[in-house]
């Protein structure tokens, strides 16, 4: 009984709460947020006395959320303003859902008045395809004013202009040929290159991978990177890869010469004491204890070595100006290395993870081409961290 009493009490609180807030939304003038959390609360049990403060304050929220609404279209209407439409188009909207939001709920009771809650619903169909025609016209009609302009940015908000009359009416005149022509002249394209400035040749395979923009998920919706210039683009930006230095260290062999030793377990050895007597158990047998030996290797290590360093820098140029945007260092480097062993004595002196330099041998240096090319990877990941922190923005 306590438990059950004190369950009930907690769900009046509870209830007590969300009657609470459900007024205070009312009285600071959030209807919707009002009739939402209402609607909600009469979801289940909805002619219980303990829902009956909800009924009361939905019918008053829906009352006072049309009359607002209401009062708002005829004052919009009434302005004349164009930029008004889409707030008429989505006041009718709104109205609709509203009433969709409560129509499951009906019948209501309103128990000690001895009727049901009145929510006077009208049917907004015309005025919700009226509003949405209109708005369709000033959007089209403003739209395509913009594309005639000579500003990207009027491109970019004729895009979005078409973009949402397209989510709102679908298939309306030829939006979606003139979305792809806002877009085309609302993008930045850039013009992406390579400038070799050292004295050696860079590997055209290098010069391809660091340009292959494919790979890198860089273009967005207004930025367009080509490494390859296309017929009837004007390009706006260009970027450039200058290669400043490239320096290849010799092919070096080091030698180095080590000992191992180790202490191993060889059988086993009578335990003496200190005057060389043989020591006994309490049974008088003799103690065994293990013999350890000395066991030692000479170990003839080489190791090839070549490093190759790629310095450069990435210019943003502004092609309507001609003019230097920003400059940003570019780096890399790659080692080769190759380490191999030769041994005489014993190799289980040695630690378990040297022993597979012993099977490995001297291998042919790779190429200075190579080399250069096998900075790629890298650079192309420092080139692509650049791109993406540091994009072309008017």
């Amino acid at each position: 009984m306590k438990k059950i009493t004190l369950l009930f009490s907690f769900f009046i609180i509870v209830s007590a709460c969300g009657v609470k807030q459900t007024q205070t939304m009312l009285s600071d003038g959030d209807y919707d947020g009002a009739i939402h959390r209402a609607a909600d609360a009469l979801k289940t049990n909805k002619n219980a006395k303990g829902k009956q403060d909800y009924v009361y304050l939905l019918e008053e929220a829906f009352a006072k959320a049309k009359e607002r609404d209401l009062r708002n279209i005829d004052m919009f209407a009434k302005d004349a303003n164009p930029a008004n439409l889409e707030k008429i188009f989505n006041t009718y909207l709104q109205l609709n859902s509203r009433q969709e939001k409560i129509r499951p709920l009906l019948p209501l009771q309103l128990i000690k008045q001895g009727r049901n809650a009145i929510f006077p619903f009208d049917n907004y169909s015309d005025q919700i395809i009226s509003s949405k025609n209109a708005l369709s016209k000033y959007l089209y009609d403003n739209s395509k004013l913009l594309l005639k302009t000579n500003d990207k940015m009027s491109y970019r908000r004729a895009y979005d202009d078409f973009a949402y009359l397209e989510s709102i009416n679908p298939g309306y005149k030829d939006v979606k040929q003139l979305m792809d022509e806002a877009q085309f002249k609302g993008t930045d394209f850039v013009s992406v290159y390579t400038k070799n400035e050292t004295n050696m040749v860079i590997p055209v395979r290098l010069q391809n991978d660091l340009l292959d923009f494919s790979t890198f998920g860089l273009n967005d919706k207004w930025t367009v990177y080509h490494s390859n210039r296309q017929k009837g683009i004007n390009y706006d930006y260009g970027m450039i890869v200058n290669f400043r230095q490239i320096a290849i260290s010799p092919e070096q062999v080091k030698e180095k010469e080590f000992i191992k030793e180790k202490q191993v377990k060889d059988g086993y050895k009578l335990l003496l004491d200190p005057r060389g007597n043989v020591v006994k158990d309490s049974l008088g047998n003799p103690i065994k204890v293990d013999n350890f030996k000395t066991i030692r290797i000479n170990i003839y290590e080489f190791r090839q070595f070549k490093e190759c360093k790629v310095t450069a820098k990435v210019d943003y140029i502004d092609f309507r100006t001609n003019q230097l945007i920003e400059t940003f260092p570019l780096s890399s480097e790659f080692i080769f290395e190759n380490i191999y062993s030769n041994y005489n004595g014993d190799r289980n002196a040695c630690d378990d993870n040297y022993l597979p330099y012993f099977s490995r041998k001297a291998v042919q240096f790779p190429s200075n081409e190579q080399m250069v090319y096998d900075t790629g990877e890298d650079l192309k990941a420092k080139l692509k961290n650049i791109i993406t922190r540091n994009k072309f923005r008017r």
